[in-house]
């Protein structure tokens, strides 16, 4: 799969990158929600991990605009943040969003992929 990470924690963004790349996927990693939006301008994507809380502009108006930035054809989109609630849980697993609460464990990873695939 081709991925996309969004987070601007290096930590997270490494482990993630380190991660999927063993697993064979090719992998985009970037810092902003600006930098997402280049990012999915010019290249197709089949998953994104995206955090919440970020500098700027953060991951729930950046998932609001990836539809209209992939002319419709959007990744599937994967919530990763320490900060959920259950409604907002609640509310991404009902807009087809798959949610990762951190910290996360590799297993857990494991399975968002399986379901993605």
């Amino acid at each position: 799969m081709n991925i996309l990470i969004v987070d601007d924690e290096q930590l997270v963004r490494w482990f993630l990158e380190r991660a999927l790349s063993r697993l064979g996927h090719k992998i985009v990693s970037v810092s902003s929600a600006a930098e997402a939006v280049r990012a999915l301008s010019s290249e197709r994507f089949d998953l994104m991990f995206t955090d919440l809380r970020m500098p700027e502009e953060n991951g729930a108006v950046l998932i609001e605009k990836v539809s209209e930035i992939t002319k419709g054809n959007p990744p599937k989109i994967v919530v990763c943040s320490a900060y959920l609630t259950s409604e907002m849980i609640d509310g991404y697993k009902n807009g087809g969003i798959r949610v990762l609460r951190k910290p996360f464990k590799l297993e857990e990873l494991e399975g968002i992929l399986a379901d993605s695939a």
